[in-house]
């Protein structure tokens, strides 16, 4: 089974080896984990990798002249075959798992690894599983996983939670200074389920996902792991296992000031702002919110601003400080054109929020000096 013969056009090959890429494992004492496994059976081409976390697997178009496998150092066969010209390449492996790759006048012959030793991925069940448009699952996974937690001390703030219930999804992450929350509705009613999936793993099939409307992508549930199948490509990931924070205790319907604003005059000053901000300072923007006008200072060791957006407000005045950088994530992802802020106080969170509450972001304030 080790001779294999194929032939396939270069960007085919090559956007099977980006795609699959992207779980090969960059630490470890394993070299297997290192490698892209080549099946060519049964009329398919298929391309795997998998770094025990997460696995992709995927199917290209091509030529199947002798079936067979090979793994191939990943690194290495990915740089050759980008390099390669825009023609057809043709892999052809011997019983000493050696590959002949050829393009044109270009022959490069690499050493394999015998694809027995390979972990493949676990087997897909299909019992249990949602449909989700791929525009609105890449959506939801830009608009959430800037607050996902980089540190592993507490491994559920590293993952998203992906909450169903009935015919809703509720994607959730949080890293301790805030929260994303997104709310999806779905075409049909599910069972509950609640499952929190690795951000590494959204964060790559965000990447892999074309983003078109009308393709949908399935999601499949099993004990330890969640697939994502959508046009020839499978993703397997564990999932975190644990119970995830009680988001609904955190959320507060109630408010002392209430601020309607422009998004992108608030984002641009907010921008602005960040520019007298050096790498590594953890300068807050100081809020005045007064009855029509918002002002916004910053006071660093390169500089201070000061300036005014036009504000439509209810409740109380306010002096309130944030990490600018925090509330430029969210307004960056947020597609509305006017907001809405709630907050209940100086020391409290901010709630921005939409009326149907599609998406609710949260953002701890932090303490400032109050001379300016």
């Amino acid at each position: 089974f080790f001779r294999m013969k194929i032939v396939c056009s270069k960007s085919n090959l090559v956007t099977g080896v980006n795609i699959v890429s992207k779980a090969v494992s960059s630490k470890t004492s394993l070299s297997i984990l290192e490698c892209i496994l080549i099946v060519a059976s049964n009329g398919v081409i298929k391309l795997l990798a998998n770094d025990m976390e997460m696995g992709i697997e995927t199917r290209i178009q091509g030529e199947i002249e002798e079936n067979g496998m090979i793994a191939l150092d990943a690194k290495i066969f990915g740089d050759v075959v980008r390099r390669f010209p825009n023609d057809f390449i043709r892999i052809v492996t011997d019983d000493k798992l050696m590959a002949r790759i050829t393009c044109l006048k270009s022959k490069f012959n690499l050493p394999g690894k015998s694809g027995d030793d390979f972990t493949y991925l676990p087997k897909v069940d299909k019992e249990e599983s949602i449909t989700i448009s791929q525009f609105t699952l890449k959506q939801v996974i830009q608009q959430t996983l800037f607050s996902i937690s980089e540190n592993d001390n507490n491994k559920l703030m590293t993952g998203e939670l992906f909450d169903i219930n009935g015919d809703s999804l509720r994607v959730v992450s949080l890293d301790g200074h805030r929260i994303s929350i997104r709310n999806i509705g779905l075409r049909q009613k599910y069972d509950k389920r609640r499952v929190v999936v690795p951000g590494k793993t959204l964060g790559e099939i965000s990447k892999i996902l074309s983003g078109e409307v009308e393709k949908e992508v399935n999601l499949y549930f099993m004990k330890n792991n969640i697939a994502f199948q959508f046009d020839d490509t499978t993703v397997v990931s564990r999932i975190i296992e644990g119970e995830y924070f009680n988001i609904d205790q955190m959320l507060n319907e109630n408010f002392d000031t209430k601020m309607e604003v422009n998004k992108r005059d608030l984002l641009e000053c907010i921008e602005r702002a960040v520019l007298l901000i050096k790498e590594g300072d953890k300068k807050p923007i100081i809020m005045q919110i007064m009855d029509n006008a918002l002002e916004l200072k910053i006071n660093s060791t390169i500089g201070s601003m000061d300036e005014e957006v036009e504000i439509e407000k209810l409740g109380r005045d306010l002096l309130i400080g944030f990490n600018p950088r925090f509330l430029i994530d969210v307004l960056r992802v947020v597609e509305d054109e006017r907001i809405t802020m709630y907050y209940m106080g100086s020391k409290s969170p901010c709630f921005i929020r939409d009326e149907e509450n599609k998406y609710i972001y949260v953002v701890l304030p932090v303490n400032f000096n109050p001379v300016m």
